[in-house]
């Protein structure tokens, strides 16, 4: 299943998971971007047309919650990133990440760490 978000349901949903279930008002307090109240509701309620997002009535607004795990996100934004961009290979993607030069030693330290666990699982999907 391939789960895709647009820059501002991203933004959305990352407050979601962030917070957990938030009212439309407080959606839009913890985004950094300024958006009218309208604006926020719009995407919460695509969200919840693509199935992303769920509701209940709290009041006399609605208390919104992923319906998605972002873990799950994650992994479906990574498979098509790495078709998209990286002609669908998971080492140039694996690569690029390396060959940046923001990543501390720590950081580097975690990655190998990573793939030599991966190897002695015996690699493989």
């Amino acid at each position: 299943m391939e789960i895709q978000f647009t820059d501002r349901e991203l933004d959305v949903m990352g407050v979601l998971w962030e917070r957990g279930p938030a009212t439309v008002a407080e959606v839009q307090g913890a985004l950094t971007d300024e958006l009218a109240y309208t604006t926020v509701l719009t995407i919460l309620r695509t969200l919840e047309e693509k199935g992303h997002v769920g509701h209940e009535e709290a009041g006399r607004a609605y208390r919104y919650h992923a319906l998605v795990d972002r873990e799950l996100a994650g992994r479906s934004a990574v498979r098509r990133l790495v078709r998209k961009v990286f002609r669908g290979s998971p080492e140039l993607l694996l690569t690029q990440l390396v060959a940046d030069r923001r990543l501390s030693p720590e950081q580097l330290e975690r990655i190998r760490v990573l793939l030599d666990r991966r190897l002695e699982e015996g690699g493989g999907a």
